[in-house]
């Protein structure tokens, strides 16, 4: 599979002013939610307690998610690949006087020692711009026994069925299955895709145990600043899920091996 991370990497840095500037606001008003319908955390309840906890959030881009959760205890690292992402969310910390610790790396080889963290979790971020076959081992080397992986990501459904000769959301499968695969998205960035079976696997081999997979539905009403996916497409067919898994104690692959 090719490497999505420099393609990624160069949209998010000249992609970083556009992207707060659209989305910014609503971040600000619900940072502790998740994908494009901003679900509150509060109604899926999948971090659990964060108190006390060492979290990092991997592809943090200005940090709201990151900023919320050290608002309610937690000691919190903010990890993105983009600098022009981490300057936004230097910005908002100088402002607010947050305390989320910024670092610019990849999430597929960050700077942390095993077992530095308790938690780690991202809102697409890093799951759905880098090469799971790398990110996946290096959240296991960066966990504690018992420390939890929580991820969303687009679901596999929602790019089998976009119509790319006429740009648009379509109701009938448009593209074959693959298990895995880089979708060029067409909007700048360049977007990982597994299939359940894949993810499933990956996470077993890196002694990961499933907890749950929550497959995400638009809500009554709802409204997004993201040109993702049509309400109405959404509210039928999850375009989006999270992952929620547990580290064992048993022995995990070592990332950098």
């Amino acid at each position: 599979m090719p490497d999505p991370e420099p393609r990624n990497r160069a949209f998010w840095d000249a992609d970083a002013g556009a992207y707060q500037a659209a989305h910014g606001a609503t971040l600000a008003r619900a940072p502790a939610a998740w994908g494009v319908w901003r679900i509150p955390e509060e109604t899926l309840g999948v971090l659990g307690d964060v108190r006390g906890r060492d979290v990092l959030e991997l592809g943090c881009g200005a940090a709201q998610f990151a900023a919320a959760l050290a608002e309610r205890g937690a000691r919190v690292v903010g990890l993105d690949i983009s600098i022009g992402q981490l300057q936004h969310a230097r910005t908002a910390g100088a402002a607010s006087d947050r305390q989320v610790a910024l670092v610019c790396a990849s999430a597929t080889a960050t700077p942390f020692s095993d077992g530095s963290f308790d938690l780690v979790f991202c809102d697409h971020g890093a799951m759905s711009f880098c090469d799971p076959a790398r990110t996946v081992p290096e959240c296991a080397r960066l966990l504690r026994d018992g420390g939890r992986l929580v991820f969303s990501t687009g679901t596999q459904l929602c790019y089998l069925t976009w119509d790319a000769a006429r740009s648009r959301q379509s109701r009938r499968l448009q593209e074959p299955w693959r298990s895995r695969w880089v979708v060029d998205s067409g909007g700048g960035t360049v977007d990982v895709v597994w299939s359940h079976g894949e993810w499933i696997r990956i996470l077993r081999a890196n002694g990961f145990v499933v907890d749950d997979l929550i497959e995400i539905l638009a809500p009554p009403g709802a409204t997004t600043t993201h040109d993702f996916v049509p309400y109405r497409w959404a509210a039928r067919w999850p375009a989006e899920e999270i992952w929620c898994a547990t580290r064992t104690a048993r022995a995990v692959t070592d990332a950098r091996s």
